[in-house]
């Protein structure tokens, strides 16, 4: 069996990068690495921009930040072509990532501060299932329209008590 990869970083599209910087940093806490600046086709990396992300893009604005753990967020702002909104924020039926999640212990703080700061709760603060007393969680939006899903754990102690119980009842 391969060993498992690190996931180095997640990017999501926003329409204000300066605004998604300063939220993100204000409210979950992630660090400014790199950025924003501007990527056009003409520009000294346009050839490797061109390639990855395609023929329709003519200007672009990019940052990367990092999260506690090492695990980057890298930023999208278009700006021609202008970015287009989801018709649901939470197309779970559609092919490919559809939110990110992080974790804090304090899951209701955290889902506060999110509202409080222009995000939205889209779900109910849930015991993990089966229900747990430890494990919380609960779906949001940052106010970008991106899906922010909250642990109070990291994922590997969220899901291997489900393993634990699904052995005991086996």
């Amino acid at each position: 069996m391969p060993r498992p990869v690190a996931v180095n970083h997640i990017g999501a599209v926003v329409p204000d990068i300066e605004a998604a910087i300063d939220w993100y940093r204000d409210v979950m806490g992630f660090g400014l690495v790199a950025g924003p600046f501007d990527l056009r086709p003409d520009d000294p990396n346009g050839a490797q921009t061109m390639d990855v992300l395609g023929e329709k893009l003519k200007h672009l604005r990019i940052a990367h930040m990092s999260s506690a753990n090492g695990v980057g967020l890298e930023l999208f702002e278009p700006v021609d072509p202008k970015i287009e909104r989801r018709d649901d924020m939470v197309e779970f039926w559609r092919n490919g990532f559809f939110h990110i999640c992080v974790t804090d212990p304090d899951v209701e703080g955290l889902v506060a501060r999110i509202v409080e700061t222009g995000g939205k709760q889209l779900s109910k603060f849930w015991r993990e299932r089966p229900p747990h007393p430890e494990y919380r969680m609960c779906y949001c939006a940052d106010p970008f329209g991106n899906v922010v899903e909250v642990y109070s754990h990291q994922y590997e102690h969220m899901q291997a008590h489900r393993e634990a119980l699904n052995d005991a009842r086996q």
